[in-house]
Parts: C-alpha cells; sequence; structure tokens
C-alpha cells in the first residue's frame, strides 16, 4: 500500500478538524494512524497555507477551525452521490420535483458535482420513482453502476440472486431505474428470455461492463411499464379465480400479484407468477377478503394447502 504524501495527510487533517472541531492532538494522530509530533507537524502545514487553526488549551480545548475560514469544495464518489440521492428518493416523494424545497436543493448539490459523478445522481433522480415506503436497500456502487449503464444505453451483464437463493446470470439492456412500493427496480429487457422483465436491485450482486449499446423505446413510461411486469417472468406460474366483481376486487390487489381479467360480471381472475409461493398465498392471498379458486399453478396450490391446514391446526382441539 503507498504512504500518503504530507499534503495527502494536511488535507485529511483539515476535513478531521471540520468534522470533529475541539479534535486533541492524540485524537487527531489516531484518527491520521501517526504519532502525536507527527499530527502537530500537519496542523503546521495547514498554518503555512493560511488556513487559521485554532489551539484551545483546558479540559474542553484542542484544535478548531478559526473563524473565516475557506472551507475545500465537496467531493464525493459516484457510490456516495448516487447514494445520497437513493436516500433522498427513498424518504421524499416529491424529491424529483424542482419546486419542491427538497427536490429544489437535491438538484442544487447534484449541479455542484463533479461531471462524471453528477450526470449518474441526475439520471437517477430523472429515472428514479420515488415512494414513501422503505424495504430493502440496494448496494449504492451496484445502482451506480446500473444508472450509468442506462444514461450509457449500453447493456450489461448482471449476477441476480432469486427469492429461493438461487444464483442466476444474464445480459439486459437497462432501461431505467423505478422506486416503487418501497422497492428499487431495474426496468430492463433481458436478452435469455428476449422479453421485458423487472428484477430487484437489492438481489443484484453484480454488474458487469458491456460494450454493445441499444436505444430505449419512444414513449417509454418506466413506471407503467413496470406495474405490467411486475407479475411476469418468475419461476412459478399462478392463476386465481376471484368470486367478486373485478371492480371490487382492483383495490386489493397488489401489481406483484399480476394481471386483472373480467370473467362475467361476478367474477374475475388473477393471472401472474411469483418467486414465493407461500408468500403470495400466506401474506396476499390470505388478505383477500372474497371467495376465491385456485387453479395454479402446482407450487401456489400446494403452499395455499399448506397455509390452510396451518391455520386449522391453531384453532382444533
Amino acid at each position: 500500500m503507498n504512504e500518503m504524501s504530507p499534503t495527502a495527510r494536511a488535507l485529511r487533517t483539515l476535513e478531521v478538524l471540520q468534522n470533529r472541531p475541539g479534535c486533541t492532538a492524540d485524537q487527531l494522530a489516531e484518527r491520521l494512524g501517526v504519532t502525536d509530533r507527527a499530527a502537530r507537524r500537519y496542523v503546521a502545514i495547514l498554518r503555512e497555507a493560511g488556513i487559521p487553526v485554532e489551539s484551545v488549551r483546558g479540559p474542553y480545548g484542542g484544535y478548531r477551525l478559526g473563524r473565516g475560514v475557506r472551507l475545500p469544495p465537496l467531493v464525493f464518489t459516484a457510490a456516495e452521490a448516487v447514494g445520497l440521492v437513493m436516500a433522498v428518493l427513498d424518504g421524499r416523494h416529491a424529491a424529483a420535483d424542482n419546486e419542491d424545497p427538497v427536490g429544489s436543493g437535491l438538484g442544487k448539490i447534484i449541479r455542484a458535482l463533479p461531471v462524471q459523478v453528477g450526470r449518474q445522481a441526475a439520471t437517477m433522480r430523472e429515472h428514479a420513482r420515488a415512494v414513501p415506503d422503505r424495504w430493502a436497500r440496494p448496494d449504492p456502487e451496484i445502482t451506480s453502476a446500473l444508472v450509468e449503464a442506462v444514461g450509457q444505453q449500453r447493456q450489461v451483464r448482471i449476477e441476480y440472486r432469486s427469492a429461493a437463493g438461487h444464483s442466476h446470470s444474464f445480459d439486459v439492456d437497462p432501461w431505467s431505474v423505478v422506486v416503487r412500493y418501497g422497492r428499487w427496480y431495474l426496468l430492463c429487457f433481458a436478452h435469455h428470455a428476449d422479453a421485458v422483465r423487472t428484477y430487484r436491485i437489492d438481489r443484484v450482486t453484480a454488474v458487469g461492463q458491456g460494450t454493445r449499446t441499444f436505444s430505449t423505446p419512444d414513449g417509454l413510461n418506466p413506471v407503467v411499464m413496470l406495474e405490467e411486469n411486475l407479475a411476469s417472468g418468475w419461476e412459478h406460474d399462478t392463476r386465481v379465480i376471484l368470486h367478486a366483481p373485478m371492480v371490487e376486487v382492483a383495490p386489493y390487489l397488489r401489481p406483484t400479484m399480476g394481471r386483472l381479467e373480467p370473467l362475467g360480471d361476478d367474477r374475475c381472475l388473477v393471472i401472474g407468477s411469483t418467486s414465493n409461493p407461500m408468500m403470495y398465498a400466506g401474506e396476499w392471498l390470505a388478505g383477500m377478503p372474497f371467495e376465491m379458486t385456485v387453479e395454479g399453478g402446482p407450487e401456489l396450490r400446494a403452499a395455499v394447502a399448506e397455509v390452510a391446514a396451518k391455520m386449522a391446526r391453531s384453532v382444533s382441539g
């Protein structure tokens, strides 16, 4: 590992003093990984450069920056910048709106970033649709790589871990990153399936650089297309008849459950797929206040039977 230069150590000293005013020589030395004497030397370098560093004696004393000091500009890595945008979008629904105070402030931060970093953060903000719920948080570096690929319209190879723990690797054209229902999704064209697919970004374990480029479909509405594809392409097919009018069922239906179709005036059909039949049966179907007939697939029928047996055991005897 290369040793840091005295200038780099001095800049690191300035950063420590910014974050911890009143830092003693011992504390400064510990954070820099040097001796007390070396820490004092780096303080002296800052003073020689015209940065006022005050030294206060006493039990609450230490080094602190003097008034009027001009701090260096903020410097973010790509992962830090995208992580900041992700955090704001997670907690603020209007963060992508320049008329909103938080959205306006986020825009100013993005404009102050270096071009390469700011472009990724701006692309994330543009393509993400925020909701206030919080679920699994994806890795900022993986998200950063996907956002960059979206902006460059460049194919990537992703490593993906399914809900069942199986690992897959495939090439995709990343169309958009969308935040929906508290989760972060990649909307893409998957070449192995020759179809549009959505993947949870928190389950993407690696992103490989690709060389092939693509064109995003004209008029693409990422949120609408995401809604249409959330319940497609998973391992197990689902087909459930609900014995109620479609207009009554629709408010209870999660987009991830599938596509809703009418079956006359008093019944409707949900067709989709899932990677987790037990969750589909125990959380989603069990929470719907309608009579139903589970026609398939076999994995979902088995999960429904298991949930029903468990509930029956809870009241037996």
